[in-house]
């Protein structure tokens, strides 16, 4: 009997040294103690610790939770950016072997352009003279008081039509140009950085 009794009582020794308490801070800032934790632990955070004052765990607050997730989301962004950038670095190193050949590449491209504009300002005279001919045209038979055939104004609409896609791809291709300058120009300051040629 006095055995079950004693080991009764280590045992409940046992489990009060193990029992845990919670310390957290409330709205105000006070602090507390307690051997349950609040309703508010998960969102407040807090502290669980042992009966000798030895932390046991850690709960971050809901604030904290937040930017942790943020930092870690910034982290994540800024490694995907490292990680694009040695792409980048491995792609012209291996593309390029000197800055004469980025100033190659680069004349082909914008080769592409000059082609483009080109063409776009021969076709465009042709369509500028033939708006000019079908406007002289339409002023001269309302002039003399006829009715103007919509086949007529449908021609002049198209022609106009035309001439303003090719302003605009004339307008396209010289911004292309100006963007591959650009790229081409930051390739080379990159290539030089990482391979010390001139």
């Amino acid at each position: 009997m006095a055995f079950s009794v004693l080991a009764a009582a280590l045992l409940l020794s046992a489990g009060a040294a193990q029992a845990t308490m919670y310390r957290w801070v409330d709205g105000n800032g006070r602090v507390h103690y307690s051997d349950t934790p609040p309703t508010t632990y998960q969102k407040s955070g807090g502290a669980e610790l042992s009966k000798q004052g030895i932390l046991i765990k850690r709960t971050q607050s809901e604030a904290e939770r937040r930017a942790e997730a943020e930092r870690q989301t910034e982290q994540k962004r800024i490694q995907a950016e490292l990680d694009k950038q040695a792409q980048r670095d491995r792609a012209l190193t291996q593309t390029y072997t000197t800055v004469a050949e980025i100033d190659l590449a680069r004349d082909r491209a914008l080769e592409h352009h000059r082609l483009a504009i080109k063409g776009a300002e021969s076709r465009g005279k042709a369509v500028e003279a033939n708006v000019a001919e079908l406007k002289a045209r339409i002023a001269n038979i309302e002039k003399a008081g006829r009715s103007v055939s919509p086949n007529l104004r449908g021609q002049l609409d198209q022609a106009t039509r035309e001439s303003l896609d090719l302003k605009r791809t004339i307008l396209s291709n010289e911004e292309a140009m100006l963007q591959v300058g650009e790229k081409y120009a930051a390739d080379k300051v990159r290539f030089r950085e990482l391979t010390g040629k001139p």
